[in-house]
């Protein structure tokens, strides 16, 4: 594949964002964001968040000065070891590193305004403790504006050159899609198509594509779904190599089983029931928790997200 197609020129805009408590995960965070900017020929931008409103909730009680400067110096520190940690990892990647009041989830949704996507460990301390079990990576991925991923997996792990997406046949899925197929031309990798399906769920059964083509067997209808999304991608990334992989099944369960083996899994975030898009539909939270590999959540038109051929 000549990557030279790929070139800055070609590039999304807008930094890559990480979010950075001093932990271990974080690290890692630091290191996958820090390939992923030299990738795209894009600058880093490290975020550290103080949460102050989550120390003092309502505002009703301010920190004192002694306590601030103190929270201000430990960001200081954390945010000297991730630029280190970055500079070391890609040293031609311009970098900023920023320290800011306001808590994690608020802090990351108004950088992901304009950033190429938002980078976060899958465990931490400090500012965002529970990132992975509850608030601020579910948060985010549910209400951001740019594509949010999870780093997750084996710290010492050799690529695979597979990039995994979910497609669903809907909309959203194109956005996956496009981002899946942007991914996988960097890294010169194979993209596996997952398209999962249940005979036994209604909202499958019952679906526009099988009416509208008369009722065909399932079978046939979800081969054609994926055809069709799948086509127009392929025509705009034709070096990217494309497997389908077509199963009677719930999708969490084989994306997870290929997070094993993939670099990267890519999909959209789909929240349901009275609290639509204020949570992540199953899947989603599924590889959040336990995916063994990196995961790239992508929201219903993400500004930098690839737009659908």
């Amino acid at each position: 594949m000549d990557r030279s197609e790929y070139g800055p020129e070609h590039a999304r805009p807008g930094p890559v964002v990480v979010g950075v408590d001093g932990s271990e995960a974080a690290g890692r965070a630091v290191r996958w964001a820090a390939h992923e900017a030299r990738s795209h020929h894009a600058p880093l931008h490290i975020v550290h968040a103080i949460g102050v409103p989550d120390f003092f909730p309502g505002g009703a009680i301010s920190p004192s000065t002694e306590l601030f400067h103190l929270l201000e110096r430990d960001g200081d520190a954390v945010l000297a070891e991730a630029r280190e940690l970055a500079a070391s990892t890609a040293p031609e990647v311009p970098i900023q590193a920023e320290s800011l009041t306001d808590s994690p989830v608020v802090t990351l949704i108004d950088q992901s305004t304009h950033a190429r996507c938002v980078v976060l460990g899958e465990s931490g301390r400090g500012a965002f403790t529970g990132a992975l079990l509850g608030s601020t990576t579910i948060a985010l991925a549910a209400h951001a504006h740019c594509p949010v991923v999870t780093v997750r997996g084996p710290a010492e792990r050799s690529p695979t050159g597979v990039v995994v997406v979910g497609v669903d046949g809907s909309d959203l899925s194109d956005d996956a899609l496009g981002c899946a197929f942007e991914q996988a031309a960097f890294r010169e990798a194979r993209l596996v198509a997952v398209h999962a399906w249940n005979d036994s769920d209604p909202e499958e059964l019952f679906s526009e594509s099988r009416v509208t083509f008369e009722w065909e067997p399932l079978a046939e209808a979800e081969h054609r779904v994926l055809a069709e999304r799948l086509a127009g991608w392929s025509e705009r990334y034709p070096d990217v190599p494309v497997e389908r992989d077509l199963v009677r099944a719930k999708p969490r369960q084989r994306l997870l089983e290929w997070s094993a083996a993939a670099d990267l899994i890519v999909v959209g975030c789909r929240g349901r029931g009275g609290f639509r898009g204020m949570l992540l539909g199953s899947t989603s939270q599924a590889l959040v928790h336990h995916a063994e590999c990196p995961v790239m959540v992508v929201r219903r038109h993400c500004a930098t997200a690839p737009q659908a051929p």
